[in-house]
């Protein structure tokens, strides 16, 4: 699911606030302002993952934590999910007014889009909306309609209690979505079943029954859990042959999937976290002891920005160094923008956060599911600016991509095709994650994804709380819309019509 990243000079991506100007700082309001607190109000949508009417009573008003204080502190509020969305709105604002950097935009485009991706939604869900549920990994695993995650919570006995079952699922999808990068057009997964999957779908399928065979655990006794001993002990031989790969079928970025996880085992190590037992599904106990946690009678009231903490913080060990720096603190995926406000600091910076995005949506659905418990902010929460939902707007029309960069992505898919095993048909303009056109599609996507939500809402008739989550859009039509057009557009390599240079490393 998304984006990869490719080693690149640190000092490259590396910004001092030396440099920063001292006043006069543009587009810095949006910034500020988000240092003061937030109530929210409104109900959990992901509450009920299976959709449908929760009946459940709506939460009292909730004090969200607030963002860091830009002024005082630029690499914590841009690793704030505040930020994601108010320095992206920068870029869509430019978009809007087709004066992107490196793409022309072509807005009588985008009801075309709403009209497309409508249409997906009807075809599968009409005109049962409210069952459509929230995008996250669970659905991958369930692709063919098997209900896995049903069937392997009915395999545990009897007395696992609903915390415990929580705590296995959240290793299942932490680990899942770590391994979830692009799996590249010849990579499959024949699963136990004798079924052939592949790529998002074959991934979560390979880590569900690596998961179940005890890869992931150092307790012999307990095979579905993941923890640090077992994941620091993993070696790229033994991921190669739980997810098949051979000369015959290769997989993008292996040694990249390996030495993630190999970094995850380091991570949890944080006992505050993860526990004595380093487990990932630990966290479900901080988050239920954590002090802005509340009660709603017996059902608790967790914050998005205090599960957002626990990813951002808990996992930053997990990232490559590379990654663009501020003042010597990793900002994980965040990087510079052309289309950002002209500014010599942090002000250049657009985060997305993406993979920890994706992470947040997939936990919710378990801890909710299963405990009951309800969220609160999910409205800080944006869609994925990833190669799905972006290759949406680039097949429909609504971007393209200018002279230019086209003609150097070009020539950099030609130079990446004379390398053993590379894509060489279906040629499209290829570019490394940190390059100023990804950056600055990722930012439009993620700013037309807003709006297009309110249109399809719309076109669909659905009004208020009747209408579609973002969650559930991403779900029903634009991850899948994208997908589908990838299909048709490039039948060989099902590729979006953007690649990207790609290790194997999910950020």
């Amino acid at each position: 699911m998304g984006l990869f990243s490719r080693k690149s000079s640190s000092k490259a991506n590396s910004i001092n606030s030396d440099n920063m100007s001292k006043n006069g700082r543009k587009g810095s309001q949006a910034s500020v302002a988000s240092g003061s607190s937030t109530s929210f109000t409104t109900q959990s949508r992901i509450s009920n993952p299976g959709g449908g009417s929760s009946g459940l009573p709506s939460i009292p008003a909730v004090e969200l934590p607030p963002a860091p204080d830009p002024a005082l502190d630029p690499s914590g509020y841009l690793r704030s999910i505040n930020a994601v969305r108010e320095r992206s709105k920068f870029v869509i604002d430019a978009a809007l007014k087709n004066q992107l950097t490196n793409f022309t935009v072509d807005l009588e485009k985008f009801n075309d889009v709403a009209e497309y991706v409508v249409s997906i939604i009807k075809r599968d869900y009409a005109p049962d909306y409210h069952t459509i549920p929230p995008h996250g990994r669970w659905q991958h695993f369930e692709v063919g309609g098997t209900p896995r995650v049903g069937n392997l919570l009915k395999s545990w006995p009897a007395d696992i209690d609903a915390m415990e079952r929580t705590r296995r699922l959240i290793d299942l999808f932490l680990v899942s979505v770590l391994l979830d990068a692009g799996a590249g057009n010849k990579w499959q997964y024949k699963a136990n079943n004798g079924k052939i999957y592949r790529r998002s779908e074959g991934l979560a399928i390979a880590s569900l029954e690596m998961f179940t065979a005890g890869l992931f655990s150092s307790n012999p006794e307990q095979k579905d859990q993941a923890d640090g001993m077992a994941l620091k002990q993993l070696t790229v031989e033994t991921l190669a042959k739980g997810l098949q790969v051979s000369p015959e079928n290769p997989i993008e970025g292996l040694e990249g999937r390996s030495n993630l996880l190999i970094r995850l085992g380091g991570a949890l190590d944080n006992q505050q976290f993860f526990g004595v037992d380093s487990r990932p599904g630990n966290m479900l106990d901080y988050l239920l002891q954590h002090p802005t946690t509340q009660k709603l009678g017996v059902t608790p009231v967790i914050t998005i920005p205090t599960l957002w903490s626990v990813l951002m913080d808990g996992l930053a060990p997990i990232w490559p160094q590379s990654r663009t720096q501020f003042d010597g603190i990793s900002l994980g995926d965040a990087w510079p923008c052309s289309s950002m406000p002209p500014a010599p600091g942090w002000e250049r910076i657009v985060p997305f956060h993406k993979l920890t995005q994706w992470l947040t949506y997939s936990l919710l659905v378990p801890m909710s599911k299963l405990m009951g418990i309800m969220f609160v902010g999910e409205d800080l929460l944006t869609g994925l600016p990833e190669y799905r939902n972006g290759g949406l707007f680039i097949d429909t029309g609504l971007l393209t991509l200018k002279p230019a960069q086209m003609e150097r992505g070009i020539k950099k898919y030609h130079d990446n095709a004379q390398k053993v095993g590379q894509p060489s048909v279906e040629v499209v303009p290829m570019f490394t994650p940190d390059d100023d056109v990804i950056v600055e599609w990722r930012a439009a996507t993620l700013g037309f994804l807003d709006l297009l939500l309110d249109e399809v809402n719309k076109m669909l008739g659905l009004n208020g709380s009747d209408g579609l989550s973002l969650a559930q859009m991403l779900e029903a039509g634009t991850w899948k819309g994208g997908r589908e057009l990838a299909e048709v557009s490039r039948p060989n390599t099902k590729e979006p019509p953007i690649m990207i240079l790609s290790d194997g490393t999910v950020f």
